[in-house]
């Protein structure tokens, strides 16, 4: 089962000392709940992000499935040699558009390249190793690697500073009257190092609050 690297009690005590006004909006929320996803390989996890981009959860499920079908044993089978080999005629006729099979091309491309890490080697590597590698890739912005260092690798201290939700639960939770722009948000999370990854749970769950 996929782990943290690091300690949630330790990060929940840190957070504490380190920025008490975080303490209500702890106490509100409850015990750290974030969920780790699951991954067969970077390639899969990316893929997927790619597909459901700008789309509701429930219509990009339905491209992916369709796209996977091509595969043996559906989204199990999805490797990028295997999408290399899959033409543009049936990769578009899943729903996909233009720009989404350029992206999902590059990305096969530079993963069967070596470009884009194995798991195993992406946990070997630094945060910002880990970004620049996947940024290289058509269609994936540092909001996506960040994503990925945060749900699929368990980073502690990620902030997704271009999040527009993470934006809207600072300035919900704090009681300001317009979003923090990146600065801001950068600049108010230095207190929160190196659990940042924590912090931004804590503050997405404000949104779910009443």
């Amino acid at each position: 089962m996929a782990a943290f690297g690091f300690e949630p009690a330790e990060a929940i005590a840190h957070l504490r000392t380190a920025d008490p006004a975080l303490t209500q909006i702890i106490d509100a929320a409850g015990p750290f709940a974030m969920e780790l996803k699951k991954a067969r390989s970077v390639f899969a996890a990316l893929a997927e992000a790619i597909v459901y981009q700008q789309l509701s959860n429930k219509a990009a499920a339905t491209i992916f499935g369709r796209l996977c079908s091509h595969f043996p044993r559906g989204s199990v089978g999805l490797t990028a040699d295997r999408l290399l080999t899959l033409s543009d005629t049936r990769i578009r006729g899943a729903g996909l558009s233009r720009p989404k099979l350029k992206s999902l091309r590059d990305l096969a491309r530079r993963t069967a390249a070596g470009e884009v890490p194995t798991l195993a080697a992406a946990r070997r590597l630094s945060d910002a190793e880990i970004v620049e590698r996947l940024i290289a890739v058509h269609g994936i912005g540092r909001w996506s690697a960040e994503m990925f260092l945060m749900f699929y690798l368990g980073r502690p201290d990620v902030l997704p500073i271009d999040d527009y939700s993470l934006r809207k639960a600072y300035a919900t939770a704090f009681r300001k009257r317009a979003l923090p722009s990146r600065e801001v948000l950068e600049k108010a999370g230095e207190k929160w190092r190196p659990y940042r990854t924590v912090a931004s749970w804590y503050l997405w769950q404000t949104l779910n609050m009443s």
